[in-house]
């Protein structure tokens, strides 16, 4: 059937290679899904927007859930919390509801998956010290999203052999066909000989796929470039780890004590050493691993915590800068946080619940806090702020309830064209966008 006994070797390999390959692909590959579905809100150790979820499914059937009743909790929680009390007690522990997933509805063997994988990752709390050092996933807890897996190469690779060794087999097969019909074979003609005749006698349908492709290609481009500059759970490292939960959260320390220029400057500004030092010249750490992190701020600012002194000898902390926006975009944290009145959370997420380092926080996860407006939009994306502009709420009613000479200004102007301000009210609120917050010039130079 082959020209040769090289063209039989090549597919057989190919067959074995095939065979193999969808016997991997058949299984259910847990990390994926976990990755795609539940790392938003859930680490296999770690409490977050979910509960830690290692040997979740122990947990449940030692604490009384009905049998099948976590793998419905999984696709739809509110169905399993109607149905079984174990499940509406665990709905009650947390104020956020999860996701519903009707896709995994009926399927055991997906979420096995998931849980099985969740169970395989090792505990941070038992990682060895140079892990954590090398930021690595045991240490921090944290899932790392995959990039273009070679799996899918190898998948392309192999139906290339296939479809390549599929042709050889039907040439074979005809060029059989016409010698026993006694009709001329020719067996020079390349594979792309025959493919620019087979093209040309069904030209019509070859230039119809082809357009269809070429378009799809097109506006898989276009759709692509949306995705350029988007950077949310964007966590750069940084020299010196700062606990935000701690600061702002036990502490309450007020987020415009260390970032102070938010209220009078463009930026927000990083926290200069001495910041620090207002309280870490009495606070050295209740253990020996802050102990170690606060000495890096005495380094840095030059302070003998023996000798309570300065020694003047200092050292500069190179911090990474999280939230980078485009050198054309205008961006002033007074106008939002005084004039405007914007919670951090609305950017920045909750960050007295935040341990880890700043991060770019996803839309979705800003849209789970309380009292935030609700946008749809990627974080940083201009998108996003055209959204909010368009949602918020400068006043409900008369402007000078604000209480701010920048609004009373606005509003001494509106009352001035009865016309145009009974416009803005006839929703019963005036938002950004009203006031002129979607002049491209208000943001862009």
């Amino acid at each position: 059937m082959f020209r040769s006994i090289k063209q039989w070797c090549i597919g057989a390999l190919s067959t074995l290679f095939v065979v193999g390959a969808f016997d991997s692909f058949a299984q259910v590959d847990g990390g994926a899904l976990f990755k795609a579905k539940c790392a938003t809100c859930h680490s296999p150790h770690k409490d977050g927007t979910g509960p830690k979820l290692f040997q979740v499914r122990e947990k449940w059937a030692s604490g009384g859930a009905k049998d099948g009743s976590i793998y419905e909790w999984v696709a739809n929680f509110n169905a399993a919390a109607a149905a079984d009390p174990y499940a509406a007690k665990v709905m009650a522990t947390k104020p956020t509801n999860m996701n519903v997933f009707p896709e995994l509805a009926g399927k055991q063997k997906d979420i096995d998956a998931i849980f099985d994988y969740i169970d395989a990752q090792p505990d941070p709390a038992t990682a060895k010290a140079e892990g954590a050092a090398e930021g690595g996933a045991s240490a921090s807890g944290e899932i790392e999203e995959d990039g273009l897996s070679w799996v899918w190469i190898l998948m392309g690779v192999v139906f290339v052999v296939i479809i390549m060794a599929v042709g050889g087999v039907r040439r074979q097969l005809r060029n059989a066909t016409r010698e026993q019909d006694g009709q001329s074979v020719n067996e020079d003609l390349s594979f792309g000989q025959e493919f620019k005749a087979w093209a040309w006698k069904y030209k019509r349908y070859v230039g119809l796929g082809g357009l269809v492709i070429t378009l799809s290609l097109i506006v898989s481009l276009f759709l692509s470039l949306y995705s350029i500059g988007v950077l949310e759970d964007y966590q750069p490292s940084q020299p010196i780890e700062f606990p935000h939960d701690i600061h702002a959260g036990k502490n309450g320390i007020d987020c415009k004590y260390c970032h102070n220029s938010a209220i009078d400057g463009k930026t927000a500004g990083i926290p200069t050493v001495n910041v620090c030092m207002n309280c870490h010249k009495q606070i050295n750490g209740n253990d020996a691993e802050q102990q170690e992190k606060i000495a890096k701020i005495y380094e840095a600012a030059g302070w003998d915590p023996v000798k309570q002194v300065y020694t003047g000898k200092t050292k500069e902390i190179i911090w990474n800068k999280v939230h980078v926006l485009p050198d054309h975009v205008y961006f002033n944290h007074q106008q939002h946080v005084v004039a405007g009145q914007v919670d951090c959370k609305q950017c920045h997420g909750d960050m007295t619940k935040m341990n880890q380092t700043a991060k770019v926080q996803p839309v979705a996860e800003l849209n789970k806090i309380e009292g935030n407006v609700q946008l749809t939009k990627a974080t940083l994306t201009m998108g996003w702020c055209i959204e909010c502009h368009a949602e918020k709420e400068i006043s409900s009613g008369s402007l000078d309830t604000k209480g701010s000479n920048y609004y009373n200004e606005i509003h001494n102007r509106l009352l001035k064209d009865k016309k145009m301000y009974n416009k803005f009210l006839e929703d019963k609120k005036i938002t950004v966008k009203e006031l002129g917050g979607w002049e491209c010039a208000k943001c862009h130079y």
